[in-house]
């Protein structure tokens, strides 16, 4: 299993940049580079990643072994397919951030992350995490995007099966950076890290407008008083 993982993460890490000198960071216009563009962007984005490695794990608790990853994965279909036919989700980043910090949150605390209502909070988040993800293939033909949407679910269903089948078979022996608890905190850091991120980009972006008009308001008061002041002469 540790050899399965090696290769794994060895393919994780070359697939991003032979996806981007395959699509040269442009929309697919081809059913290769759209297939290899589902298969890298998944990989690309640590905050979805860290999402994907999530639903492993709590996958790996349940019963039903591939139910949780397929209602999430099901959902990011959707949601790629939602924002190519123009449907906004408000806040999407708000939602993958909190989503992933919950989900980290619950498996730390060695909660059971299954039933029905974990599958729904598995399909609410992957609409976000696949709406996220639309932007990409925007400008596409359908068929491009037919084949990312086939990369893109083959390499979450991936990642989160290895998740999966590697968790349940460690034990108590094994080393402690490969226990559920510790990866599950590593992805709440990265899911952490994004959010601020993100928060603080959308902050800048509500702010900066306002210090422009405030300048500008300035400059337009200025503008008059200088005016005021020549015709007084």
């Amino acid at each position: 299993m540790t050899r399965l993982l090696a290769i794994l993460f060895a393919t994780l890490a070359a697939m991003p940049a032979f996806a981007h000198d395959a699509a040269g960071g442009e929309a697919p216009q081809s059913m290769w580079h759209g297939f290899l563009g589902g298969l890298a962007h998944p990989v690309i984005g640590l905050d979805h990643l860290a999402f994907v490695v999530l639903v492993g794990l709590a996958a790996a608790g349940a019963s039903r072994l591939v139910a949780g990853p397929a209602a999430f994965i099901a959902a990011t279909l959707i949601g790629t397919l939602l924002h190519v036919n123009g449907v906004v989700l408000p806040v999407a980043w708000a939602v993958i951030g909190m989503a992933t910090l919950v989900l980290a949150g619950l498996l730390i605390a060695g909660r059971q992350v299954s039933g029905p209502l974990a599958l729904a909070g598995f399909a609410f988040a992957g609409l976000f995490h696949g709406w996220a993800y639309g932007a990409a293939v925007i400008g596409s033909t359908p068929m491009p995007i037919v084949a990312y949407l086939a990369g893109f679910g083959l390499i979450q269903f991936a990642i989160s099966g290895v998740v999966a089948l590697a968790a349940r078979s460690l034990t108590m022996e094994s080393p402690a950076w490969l226990r559920s608890h510790t990866v599950a905190a590593v992805c709440a850091g990265v899911g952490l890290a994004f959010f601020a991120i993100e928060a603080k980009t959308v902050a800048a972006g509500t702010v900066i407008p306002v210090a422009d008009e405030a300048q500008a308001s300035a400059d337009h008061d200025g503008g008059h008083v200088h005016d005021h002041d020549h015709d007084h002469d």
